[in-house]
């Protein structure tokens, strides 16, 4: 299959820009891209300079009149799992190059990262129903059927329902993981979930938008269809407060999960279509990188 190889060549292409990177910046030193999990308790050391605060053991720094911070060792084996959104508003921008064209190619591309790293990785798919699970597990043919998954499956629903998303992933995934969510967060009500996912896991929101989505051209009055409800309305585009209403909500919207992650202690990054996520995506994990390095 011509098309496959190509994607893979290219997936692969950038899966070790990401590697290379990451192991460059931390000095010649192997550093797992997702480094954050895989890891458990070992002891207590005083603080020094440079420790992350929420590394801080406040029971033994209350006892003994002195800040320790908690140490912690890798384990041999951690996991990665997908949680991507498949609905109909992910169907936005260029031919090839939608927001569910870019999703499934960060997600395939960060699989191959975490498979190379010996890391068990799975995968959801999620529209108002589950699309698609596969199995947490590694090695390279695990790879093929995870990138199989993600491009060659038709979404049986175009609607979104990300609380219900987010529920079925934390009742599927019992082993504390690193959970990297794909979506256009286009939704609403799901901060709680959103909240308790993040306090089992180690939660990374990746958060893909077009511009096409806030930049609507002055047409006049035309007609609008609404992938997810199968509908099509009337709307004005020429009207200033269509077209404010439109950016204002998108951008309140924005703000609003960039500060809920942030409080937090979620990993959140926002991709554009039409910007090259690679370099994005290397700086994303070597802020994590560092963080636990200081911890």
């Amino acid at each position: 299959m011509p098309g496959m190889r190509e994607l893979i060549k290219k997936l692969r292409k950038y899966e070790i820009q990401i590697r290379k990177a990451i192991n460059s910046q931390m000095q010649g030193d192997f550093y797992s891209v997702f480094k954050g999990t895989g890891i458990e308790f070992e002891d207590v050391r005083l603080y020094q300079y440079g420790d992350d605060i929420r590394a801080i053991d406040w029971r033994s720094t209350a006892k003994y009149n002195h800040t320790f911070v908690k140490k912690y060792k890798e384990t041999k084996e951690q996991s990665v799992f997908f949680l991507m959104d498949v609905s109909a508003s992910q169907q936005i921008g260029l031919p090839g190059k939608q927001k569910i064209d870019i999703g499934k190619e960060i997600c395939g591309v960060l699989a191959l990262v975490a498979l190379r790293e010996s890391s068990q990785v799975g995968l959801i798919s999620y529209s108002d129903v589950k699309e698609k699970y596969v199995r947490a597990a590694k090695g390279n043919k695990h790879a093929y059927e995870i990138i199989a998954a993600l491009f060659d499956h038709q979404p049986i629903s175009t609607k979104t329902n990300l609380n219900k998303a987010i529920i079925y992933a934390l009742n599927a995934i019992k082993r504390r993981s690193v959970i990297i969510f794909i979506s256009d967060f286009i939704d609403d009500n799901y901060f709680d979930n959103l909240k308790a996912m993040a306090k089992r896991h180690d939660l990374v929101v990746l958060h893909i938008s077009d511009k096409r989505e806030t930049k609507i051209p002055s047409l006049g009055i035309v007609p609008i269809f609404d992938k997810e409800n199968n509908a099509r309305k009337w709307v004005n585009t020429s009207s200033g407060f269509f077209r404010n209403s439109i950016k204002k909500t998108y951008v309140d919207n924005s703000q609003l999960l960039q500060k809920f992650c942030k409080k937090h202690q979620i990993n959140y990054l926002a991709i554009d279509t039409s910007e090259d996520y690679v370099p994005r995506l290397i700086r994303m994990f070597k802020v994590r990188n560092q963080s636990i390095k200081r911890g």
